[in-house]
């Protein structure tokens, strides 16, 4: 079994993620472009079809993202 990790070791790993998904994330997104499928992508309070060649068809209308900062506690009820 594994050595627990300090505090300091999960905030360094921790610190990494949000870089490490958007790569991932952009990667899976070219995969499914490239096999011919289509993504949904959100942009600007909208949802719209991508396809291969680069088309953007209007999907639905959304609540545009909100900011939020990072340590920013939120409780759920």
């Amino acid at each position: 079994m594994p050595e627990p990790k300090s505090e300091a070791e999960l905030q360094l790993l921790e610190s990494g993620f949000p870089a490490k998904s958007g790569l991932v994330f952009a990667a899976a997104r070219e995969r499914v472009l490239a096999s011919g499928q289509s993504v949904l992508q959100s942009e600007g309070g909208s949802i719209y079809e991508v396809f291969p060649d680069g088309r953007k068809v209007f999907v639905k209308a959304v609540e545009p993202p909100i900011r939020v900062t990072s340590g920013r506690k939120f409780s759920l009820s």
